[in-house]
């Protein structure tokens, strides 16, 4: 089954990035591709993730299915987290913050982005006794 959604994430985000349109949403749910650098390799890597949007932020869960093990984008944008994001036909630099439980913008952040992936994200935090981070990307300034 891993295979199988390993696969399918890599046709989705080939499908997005070739036309941002088709990729925007996968059953209902809003999803944008994070491009994040290898911490080890170097090498660009691509996320499709579902999000939710916080004003000029946009919030993605590091949930990895309710694995114990935190999705491998989340040890990159720690890493270095200049990244860039793609939503629709949009892309753009951002930088990521990862928000954890003991952050005041949490409980909210969390409400967020579990009511836009349906509440998924609850069943999520119930198959792990890790807490499930969130991140938010904040559009990188552009020079004057």
């Amino acid at each position: 089954m891993n295979t199988f959604f390993h696969w399918f994430g890599k046709v989705h985000a080939w499908a997005y990035r070739h036309n941002g349109r088709l990729g925007r949403r996968l059953a209902g749910v809003p999803c944008l591709v994070l491009r994040s650098t290898g911490r080890n390799s170097g090498a660009r890597r691509e996320s499709v993730l579902a999000y939710a949007d916080d004003g000029d932020r946009r919030v993605v869960v590091a949930s990895n299915g309710g694995s114990d093990r935190p999705p491998g984008w989340l040890f990159n944008v720690r890493a270095e987290p200049s990244v860039e994001v793609q939503v629709g036909d949009e892309t753009y630099a951002a930088t990521a913050r990862i928000v954890t439980v003991d952050d005041p913008d949490y409980a909210r952040l969390w409400k967020l982005v579990n009511r836009m992936n349906r509440h998924r994200y609850d069943a999520y935090q119930g198959k792990t006794t890790r807490p499930i981070p969130l991140v938010a990307f904040e559009r990188a300034a552009t020079g004057a």
